[in-house]
């Protein structure tokens, strides 16, 4: 899903991991699906906020606009009017890239022998370039940087060779390799499928007041938004097909140890979000806990990094007895712009998304907590405004173990040598940071803390334990954009 046509600029990049998208569908004749399909992916709007896109299809015809820009940006009444259908999936998307392209931009669409298809992809394939050429040797004409499309076009072409719906995507499924999470119109319904190690999250919603009506989701947000009650997940390596006759369900993967994404429970999805029968609110509370206990710190308050690391230090300062308090402010409006601040500017100390309170923490020792570090960039400028409104100590606890692996499966992170974790030992950071400590949470603190089997997770960004074996050549990400751009 993260598109493969250049590097974000390392002075630009992102200090937080950033995840790739948020995928949504839903089969409900007679209700307004276009509309259903618009609220569920601005309920994901965290998940990706460079571009949007709606398809919607019914058994004869298929629509479809995206565009670059927020969900709320993109869409317009009269374009939903238009796009009508009986059934829809929806995509909202992030990327690496400040020079991304609008055909980069998802559904992935195309037409087939037995009508069209639309394709929403959460996650990120190791053997890309494997599908890139098989598709190249059957004429295909790839005309974005993205695997989603590849994939999209692997369908259409089993379905062109003269398989029908069901046996054409599986076959297609079987030549993925990686992490994918889809949600898939065609002209009998929706599809929802998961790799077989469930690495993205996935889930079913429905109606009880409409029966044989179903929503698919990245997040339990997303039903929440659009008054669907949730059923289920979809389970690793299955296959789940909405139609006029129901609910029916393939698994098309040999069965494997289930391995969701941490990073999904620790900062990635909502905090209202459910995930293994509770809200990530409450994982997130008691990692905080657990963080208190693992690295005890006196000091004045406690303050947490809006909105993610907000959680973890409420549970710090609950298990520490530390007073939390509210030290930074964030400007929720901020987005992403396109108008960039001089350098001017930055140098005169420009916040555009975080500004401290300054009568809270001058002559406070302080406990900041975040969920991450992954280049310390943003956590020095942070600490500097901190001691700037007057703090007399900072000291930074992280609710996650240091990243120390860049990760293939559909989060933006940065090729080994630049994670500062891979570089520098604890230390060195806090030195390179400006706090007075640091610590992390150590990865059994961070798994135990889940109620569930610990080896149920993906935690390859801490431990470069992948559970789909990655290519050498992809073992940094810089050699794969290069590689792809190359073949495009």
């Amino acid at each position: 899903m993260i598109p493969h046509d250049s590097i974000f600029p390392q002075e630009t990049a992102a200090d937080k991991p950033e995840e790739a998208c948020g995928v949504f569908g839903v089969y409900a004749p007679g209700q307004d699906v276009a509309k259903l399909t618009y609220f569920g992916i601005y309920a994901l709007q965290h998940r990706g906020q460079e571009s949007a896109g709606i398809a919607t299809m019914t058994a004869d015809t298929m629509h479809h606009y995206k565009d670059m820009g927020l969900v709320s940006q993109v869409f317009k009444p009269e374009i939903l009017e238009e796009l009508g259908g009986n059934w829809a999936i929806g995509h909202t998307r992030y990327s690496t890239t400040g020079s991304s392209r609008r055909v980069n931009a998802q559904p992935a669409t195309v037409d087939t022998r037995l009508g069209g298809l639309a394709l929403a992809h959460n996650g990120n394939l190791v053997n890309v370039l494997a599908l890139k050429e098989h598709l190249t040797k059957k004429k295909w004409d790839i005309q974005s940087t993205t695997d989603s499309e590849m994939i999209a076009l692997a369908m259409a072409n089993e379905v062109n060779e003269g398989q029908d719906w069901q046996t054409a995507l599986i076959t297609s499924l079987k030549m993925c390799e990686g992490a994918f999470s889809l949600t898939i119109a065609t002209p009998t319904g929706i599809v929802a499928a998961r790799d077989s190690n469930g690495i993205r999250p996935l889930v079913i919603g429905m109606w009880p007041e409409h029966p044989g009506h179903y929503a698919f989701a990245s997040e339990t947000c997303a039903l929440d938004i659009i008054g669907a009650e949730y059923l289920r997940d979809v389970l690793p390596g299955e296959l789940v097909w909405a139609t006029a006759d129901g609910l029916a369900s393939t698994i098309w993967a040999e069965a494997t140890s289930p391995k969701l994404c941490i990073f999904e429970m620790i900062y990635f999805a909502r905090p209202d979000s459910w995930m293994n029968a509770e809200s990530l609110y409450s994982y997130r509370l008691r990692i905080g806990r657990q963080l208190a206990k693992e690295a005890p710190q006196d000091a004045d308050i406690v303050i947490g990094v809006p909105d993610s690391g907000i959680p973890a230090a409420i549970g710090f300062s609950q298990a520490s007895g530390i007073m939390y308090m509210e030290g930074l402010i964030k400007n929720r409006y901020v987005g992403r712009t396109f108008i960039q601040p001089t350098q001017e500017m930055r140098e005169s100390g420009i916040r555009m998304k975080l500004n401290p309170l300054k009568d809270v923490l001058a002559g406070k020792r302080v406990i900041v907590v975040d969920d991450s570090i992954v280049r310390g960039t943003t956590s020095r400028k942070l600490v500097k405004a901190i001691r700037d409104a007057g703090a007399t100590e900072v000291h930074m606890r992280i609710s996650s173990p240091p990243v120390t692996h860049p990760c293939f499966y559909g989060i933006d992170t940065d090729t080994q040598d630049q994670l500062i974790a891979a570089t520098k030992t604890v230390a060195e950071i806090a030195e390179q940071i400006g706090v007075d400590s640091l610590a992390y949470l150590s990865e059994a603190g961070m798994l135990e803390t889940t109620t569930q089997s610990i080896d149920r997770f993906c935690s390859a960004c801490f431990n470069g334990k992948y559970p789909v074996p990655v290519p050498e050549s992809m073992q940094r990400s810089k050699l794969m954009l290069e590689k792809l751009a190359a073949a495009t």
